[in-house]
């Protein structure tokens, strides 16, 4: 496991959670916040970036 597939799991990890939990107190889920979106797309970078470094293969190619 790389640092960069770590991170991925910590940012998937922390941002759906406290995303329900907004969602589910405020009672809609008109949109996400900001930082909710930050926090995903971090995630998403930290995992290309594993996969085109320590781990490439097909995968790669259904992300694009």
């Amino acid at each position: 496991m790389s640092i960069f597939e770590a991170f991925m799991m910590v940012c998937f990890g922390a941002a759906w959670p406290f995303s329900i939990y907004k969602s589910y107190k405020s009672r809609t889920n008109k949109g996400k916040s900001l930082g909710f979106l930050i926090v995903v797309i971090i995630g998403y970078i930290c995992g290309i970036t594993h996969k085109i470094f320590y781990n490439y293969d097909n995968v790669i190619f259904y992300i694009f």
